[in-house]
């Protein structure tokens, strides 16, 4: 018996990886994090959603379920041999509160594997049509929350993670813009672009742009209160930014190891100077 956590990614249910997809097929048990897993994921175990019967024996939303009761579950579940498929959105090791059910597994004896997931910060970028990570603009994306209930140590506060002038992707903070735009605009400045998208992938998607003079009332007006990713950084509406020099032709590397100009000039020169062949005296 063994435990599968499992990235269903950001919502969009072609968004989840083909393994996951195998894994949660082959599982009699699903636990899923109903507030934020759509049950369209769910399509190949749940009858009900393909008009057909379940391949699962229990299919669980464990929205309004406390750790003590999931974890129950599995032990339930090892007791009949059967393996579990613990669905959650994005990517389990990103605010996926999947350390602390891992550490119950391990302190019970039970095996489990991690399968990862599509993160709401790569389809976010996917949804703005953006590289996060521009040659010459930046190299870095910090991916951090705003801070509220769960304790900070002072230098991950966001003013200590600014000072870096990283891609910033700030989660679960949508409802005090106002706190990021006050933390950012001395490290960044009110013409810097930012995003926030909305409940990426899923079929309401919705996103506004701005900088962080005007995005605070932008929001506003879209009324986002939750499930949103705030996207902060220059890479988000820069044209200046250097070609990378994976496809340069005039870097070589390892896959590429000629440099094709100097190649080129190499031929040119020898067409223009053909070697003479030296003849000895009689």
């Amino acid at each position: 018996m063994k435990v599968y956590f499992i990235g269903a990614g950001p919502g969009d249910p072609e968004l989840i990886t083909v393994k996951a997809l195998k894994r949660l097929e082959q599982c009699p048990v699903v636990l899923y994090a109903g507030s934020l897993v759509p049950r369209d994921i769910l399509q190949t175990v749940d009858g009900s959603l393909n008009n057909g019967k379940p391949s699962a024996d229990l299919i669980l939303d464990t929205a309004s379920m406390d750790l003590e009761e999931i974890v129950a579950e599995m032990v339930k579940a090892k007791e009949q041999d059967k393996d579990v498929a613990r669905v959650h959105s994005g990517d389990p090791s990103v605010y996926g509160a999947t350390g602390e059910q891992m550490r119950r597994l391990d302190e019970l004896g039970i095996d489990y594997e991690v399968i990862p997931g599509v993160t709401a910060t790569s389809a976010s970028a996917a949804f703005l049509k953006k590289e996060l990570t521009l040659s010459g603009v930046s190299q870095t994306i910090i991916m951090t929350r705003y801070e509220g209930k769960t304790p900070f140590p002072e230098r991950e506060r966001l003013p200590a993670l600014a000072a870096s002038g990283a891609t910033l992707a700030i989660h679960l903070g949508v409802t005090r813009i106002h706190k990021i735009v006050e933390d950012l605009i001395p490290h960044y400045g009110e013409n810097c672009p930012v995003a926030v998208c909305y409940r990426t992938s899923w079929p309401d998607q919705d996103k506004v742009t701005g900088t962080l003079k005007d995005i605070v009332q932008k929001v506003r007006d879209k009324k986002f209160t939750r499930t949103a990713l705030v996207l902060v950084g220059y890479v988000l509406d820069s044209d200046e930014f250097k070609d990378s020099y994976l496809y340069d032709q005039d870097q070589a590397h390892v896959y590429r190891p000629k440099n094709k100009k100097q190649e080129k000039r190499s031929v040119d020169t020898a067409m223009a100077h053909p070697a003479v062949k030296k003849v000895s005296s009689p």
